[in-house]
């Protein structure tokens, strides 16, 4: 079972209750830095409204199309856009989900 929206980490900082170091943000997703990197650019794109996992995206939002623009922007902001970088979404526990509000990790080392 996941916890409610008013349990969530991630709604805590999309609505400014908790702090993090955000890289970018539009009226959709914000994106942050990883507290607990797994490369020199690990990011964390996050929908502002509460979804608990991929499995509960409804039909007809567009948030990973959303999720899918913020991240090539933040890939350029870093300059790993044009050398590589990778996104994944981790899926309920068995698939390594900690935190159950929808969020992508964009990944990759640092250019040059």
């Amino acid at each position: 079972m996941t916890p409610p929206e008013h349990e969530c980490l991630f709604c805590d900082i999309v609505q400014g209750r908790k702090s993090a170091d955000v890289v970018y943000s539009d009226e959709h997703v914000v994106a942050f830095w990883d507290i607990r990197p797994a490369r020199p650019i690990h990011i964390l794109i996050v929908p502002r409204e509460h979804i608990a996992t991929l499995n509960d995206v409804p039909e007809d939002n567009h948030i990973l199309s959303r999720i899918g623009q913020a991240a090539v922007k933040v890939a350029q902001k870093f300059g790993v856009a044009d050398v590589g970088y990778r996104i994944f979404v981790n899926v309920n526990r068995g698939g390594g989900q900690v935190i159950f509000h929808l969020h992508t990790h964009l990944v990759a080392d640092k250019p040059g």
